[in-house]
């Protein structure tokens, strides 16, 4: 698939599961993974951070055979080399990965997605050619060490509004939270605990989906 067609499909997502097993209330990422496709979303990340190389590479290999047959973009966190082993659809770099420029040579038909803290940043991304940015932490969470404060939703406005390339949220949202950030402009939101924890994940996705999409028209 070609990165304009790839493009086209990231453009229409809403929902942007991202996973973590340790966060998964004791069920496994594949769990989660046939959780959300049952809940309709269009994208997954595959984020692990505590496994070795060669775990996460057979993992993506089982996820890139799943998303496949269901229609639905595959992400790779981080690792490049194994987004484009595994036949991926994208990697999501932060700012302490392999450089944008880098990552484009390298893989031009992949979404490239990175993590942004900042104004700054987030120009500096879209000025070197990402294909969306992601805006975060909204609020504070525990699934990124270090962090005890979020932007703030405020942010999401005064960050989406200066950008052309489309972009995700991520940090701490909820469904108690969700309205503010969709009243701030965010359409495309990306969620680990939400997604992962919830009792029913597959009915949580669709209940997020429509409250996203609900917003569209408002």
């Amino acid at each position: 698939m070609t990165r304009e067609k790839r493009r086209a499909r990231f453009d229409k997502i809403d929902v942007y599961p991202v996973t973590c097993e340790r966060l998964s209330a004791g069920r496994s990422n594949l769990e989660v993974l046939e959780a959300v496709i049952r809940g309709g979303a269009r994208i997954i990340q595959l984020r692990e951070k505590e496994c070795s190389k060669r775990d996460l590479f057979d993992l993506a290999l089982t996820f890139r055979e799943v998303t496949a047959r269901a229609g639905v973009l595959l992400i790779i966190n981080d690792h490049l080399d194994i987004a484009l082993a595994v036949g991926g659809d994208g990697v999501h770099l932060g700012q302490d990965d392999l450089p944008l420029m880098a990552a484009r040579r390298l893989a031009p038909d992949l979404v490239i997605g990175i993590s942004t803290h900042s104004l700054e940043e987030a120009l500096d991304a879209q000025r070197q050619g990402a294909d969306y940015v992601n805006i975060g932490p909204v609020f504070a969470t525990s699934t990124k060490a270090g962090v005890d404060r979020g932007l703030g939703p405020e942010a999401i406005a005064s960050i989406g509004s200066r950008l052309s390339v489309p972009f995700t949220v991520m940090g701490g949202i909820t469904a108690a939270n969700l309205d503010e950030v969709l009243a701030a402009g965010a359409r495309r939101i990306a969620m680990i605990t939400a997604i992962t924890q919830a009792a029913d994940i597959a009915e949580t996705v669709q209940l997020f989906r429509r409250k996203i999409r609900a917003s569209y028209s408002s």
